[in-house]
Order: C-alpha cells, then sequence, then structure tokens
C-alpha cells in the first residue's frame, strides 16, 4: 500500500497536463497581426447622380440595378432640366455624377472645372414627338395644325433643352414647302405657358391644361402614354438630341462615379435606357 499511494500521487498530478484542452489556443502573435491589417467591409456608400427630368424613369431602374450588382451602395438622383443641374454644379453643389440632354449644358460645368472635357461621353440619344389628350380637344391631325389660331400649346422653355429642339424643329418646319414661312411664329402665338423641364409639360398636357406640347419620345414610351395622342416628327424635320455623361472630378467616389457612368453603357444598361424609348449611339 506504501508504493501504490507515490503512484497514485504520481497519475493525479500528471494525467491533467496530458488530457487536450477545451479552450483554443492563443493565436500566435504574428497572425492576430495580420488579422488586423485585413480591409474592412465598405461601410455604406452613397452617390449622387445629378440627371436630366427626361431620364427619370430609366435612370431609376438603373440605380436599382446598379444598387443590386453593389451590395451597400445607395444611388440618390436628383433629376430637373439640365440647365438647372448645370448651374447648380457650377454653383458648387456636391455630386458624383451628371447626365445631361444636351452637350450644351455639359460643356456649362466642364467650364466650371469641375468636370473633365475628356471624361463626358454620348451614352444615349433622343427625338421630339408631339402629344396632346386622349380625346384630342384641340383636334390635332397633322403637324400644320400647332399653328391653327386658338390652340393652347404648351413648350419647355428655350434654356431646357427639349425647348432648345423644339424651336430647331419650327425653324426647319418654317423653312419646309409643306409649311408657311410663318409656321414657326404662328405655332408661337399658340404657347399659353413655358415649363422649366419636359415632366412638367407632358403632366399639362395630361391633365388636359393644355390641348398639346412637345416631348421626347422617350417620355411617352410603354405606361407614359396612357391617355395620350402622339403625332410622329418626320425625320427630316425632327432634332436628334445627344445626352452626355460625365463623372464630376471633384466627386469624393469618383472611382465608384466612374463604375456607375460604366453600368450605364453597359449591355445591361443600353437594354434598360432602349426599353424606355431611347436610342442606342451609333
Amino acid at each position: 500500500m506504501k508504493k501504490v499511494l507515490p503512484v497514485l500521487l504520481w497519475i493525479a498530478l500528471v494525467m491533467p497536463a496530458c488530457m487536450p484542452s477545451t479552450q483554443a489556443p492563443a493565436a500566435p502573435a504574428e497572425l492576430t497581426e495580420a488579422a488586423a491589417t485585413i480591409p474592412q467591409p465598405p461601410a455604406n456608400v452613397e452617390i449622387t447622380v445629378l440627371a436630366a427630368g427626361s431620364l427619370t424613369e430609366a435612370f431609376s431602374e438603373i440605380g436599382i440595378l446598379f444598387e443590386e450588382a453593389h451590395p451597400g451602395v445607395k444611388v440618390v438622383f436628383s433629376f430637373a432640366g439640365s440647365q438647372q443641374l448645370a448651374h447648380q454644379i457650377a454653383e458648387g453643389a456636391p455630386a458624383d455624377v451628371f447626365a445631361s440632354a444636351s452637350n450644351k449644358h455639359m460643356q456649362v460645368t466642364i467650364e466650371s472645372g469641375r468636370v473633365e472635357e475628356r471624361a463626358a461621353v454620348i451614352f444615349v440619344k433622343n427625338n421630339l414627338v408631339v402629344i396632346f389628350p386622349a380625346d384630342n380637344p384641340g383636334q390635332i391631325v397633322t403637324l400644320a395644325d400647332l399653328a391653327r389660331p386658338g390652340l393652347k400649346l404648351d413648350l419647355a422653355a428655350a434654356e431646357v433643352p427639349v425647348g432648345k429642339y423644339t424651336l430647331e424643329f419650327l425653324d426647319s418646319a418654317a423653312l419646309d414647302a409643306d409649311y408657311s414661312p410663318s409656321f414657326k411664329d404662328d405655332v408661337l402665338l399658340n404657347v399659353v405657358s413655358y415649363e422649366e423641364n419636359v415632366k412638367s409639360v407632358l403632366t399639362k398636357v395630361q391633365l388636359g391644361e393644355a390641348d398639346a406640347g412637345i416631348v421626347y419620345t422617350s417620355d411617352v414610351a410603354g405606361d407614359a402614354a396612357a391617355g395620350l395622342g402622339v403625332l410622329e416628327i418626320p425625320d427630316q424635320l425632327n432634332v436628334i438630341a445627344s445626352y452626355p455623361i460625365a463623372p464630376l472630378s471633384d466627386s469624393k467616389n469618383l472611382e465608384l462615379a466612374k463604375t456607375f457612368i460604366a453600368f450605364v453603357l453597359s449591355s445591361q444598361g443600353q437594354a434598360v435606357l432602349a426599353q424606355y424609348g431611347f436610342m442606342a449611339v451609333e
């Protein structure tokens, strides 16, 4: 018995040290340091896109698709007349991307120093169409009817791209043998309101506040044409509008802004634009 007790005491002291531990071993110092240098997932990032009003529906859908493809990114849009947005940018309004309905207003942002000229690219095109309420109170059948006295016509202001393009269309028609030399002047005599953006023209015609208006073809694509009649403008008189897009050079998220533009230019982005009636850049 005297020999058994020392043996048992030895077993009691040695065995715990030999048993596997239930606690994880401490990580070596070098692994701890390496883990500390692994980049953390980026916090939620927000980019601001200033875009022409005519892009509202198409860009809203593109924004959703872009967010789905880039988790953690939020795209915030501000839609208005290109002239208003260009002025805001020139005045220093924070933004990441500018999509204009005309080169003229993109040039304003270039001259302000906030957009590099080489960064602006044409991403889509558009043209004009005449719209009127479905019950056609102005009895519009041909373009010549726009000059008929008493017609209530709603147009975008000349400072707005679509307003400028409308005046160019009227200039072309006045030189066409099918129309009177006074066609432009006669049409303008019928204008009851000039709007700051194309969506306002669309809305007023939809509400019956005007007998007719001139908007982009994209404005009456799909469901947007509900409750409206549409009169096409012949190609020889129509105006093709080119839409440039560019990142702002002082964007806090410049690479992400460029990624958004690349998405707009991609086959997926272009398919969305085509769905909303825009014309591809050839």
